[in-house]
């Protein structure tokens, strides 16, 4: 990769990163759905705008609008929904931790049930590992080790898994520029969450929300979801989708980094060493270190 390439990589595991910190403070005083809901409208509003900006234009074909409301499903609604509720009861960095299981749910979705990507030893191994990494992760509360609820991880897990599925069925978006594709899901998400934001808003209200918040909801929107699919697909034009892959190891790094920094967050040893044993999983699954020492 280039060097504005690899500048850009970091970048958005920044953005990504800190997209755990944003939605750690802004679930203290916004529901979770309702904070999804805001989330997906905002970013929703700047791509069309870029979209008009840049002279693409929107589709009309009803099956490919039908495919956005599917991948905003699974891309968007359930896993935000699942990392925000989550986050409810966990820390931004066990959040974003638990989250890197994504390749692994993406590989067992696209290579063993779909059959779309083919079985080697590495990735068997791969999958192996990390999955062992996420089982000490979550020891610690089986054993009363730690305070974090079970629930909340298992919501994280449960949002890393739609992703897995969101990445198997987004493989029919190959030809539609990438700018499409992510403005199409967003919207898609914005479509399917009104109804829900708005029944399960109760007694909130905007004006019970602090200036803090509301930027941590702003940046949310715009930088970490708007800002960051256009860097996202910008790499996997540039880069290609290998590399470009390489975000899902840097991201708990920086969300770690943000909580200890900004929120005061600890993790317990048993944690750290179940992320260090995901992360050896995720190199194995992605296999270009094993490629690099058979050379």
């Amino acid at each position: 990769m280039s060097l504005a390439a690899w500048l850009l990589l970091f970048f958005l595991s920044a953005l990504w990163g800190g997209s755990f910190l944003f939605a750690k403070v802004a679930v203290a005083e916004i529901p979770p759905l309702m904070l999804v809901f805001l989330r997906v409208l905002i970013a929703a509003a700047v791509l069309h705008l870029v979209l008009r900006l840049s002279r693409h234009r929107f589709p009309r074909d009803p099956k490919l609008l039908a495919s956005f409301l599917v991948m905003g499903l699974l891309n968007n609604v359930i896993p935000f929904s699942l990392i925000f509720w989550g986050q409810t009861g966990i820390a931004a960095g066990l959040a974003s931790i638990l989250n890197a299981t994504t390749p692994i749910f993406t590989f067992l979705i696209a290579a063993v049930v779909l059959h779309q990507e083919p079985v080697t030893a590495n990735r068997i191994a791969g999958v192996l590992l990390g999955l062992s990494g996420v089982a000490l992760m979550l020891s610690s509360s089986l054993a009363g080790l730690s305070s974090d609820p079970l629930w909340a991880q298992a919501a994280c897990l449960g949002a890393a898994l739609s992703y897995g599925f969101a990445g198997a069925f987004g493989r029919r978006f190959k030809g539609t520029p990438p700018l499409i594709t992510a403005t199409g899901q967003i919207t898609g998400s914005t479509l399917l969450m009104l109804p829900v934001a708005l029944f399960s808003a109760g007694s909130w209200s905007p004006a019970d929300v602090s200036l803090l918040v509301w930027g941590n909801v702003l940046a949310l929107a715009v930088l970490a979801t708007a800002l960051g699919y256009m860097i996202f697909f910008r790499l996997l034009g540039e880069a290609g989708a290998t590399n470009t892959s390489t975000v899902t190891l840097l991201v708990p790094v920086c969300a770690l980094g943000f909580g200890y920094l900004l929120l005061g967050e600890r993790l317990y040893p048993v944690q750290f060493a179940g992320l260090g044993i995901l992360l050896c999983g995720l190199v194995l699954l992605d296999g270009r270190v094993l490629k690099l020492l058979r050379r």
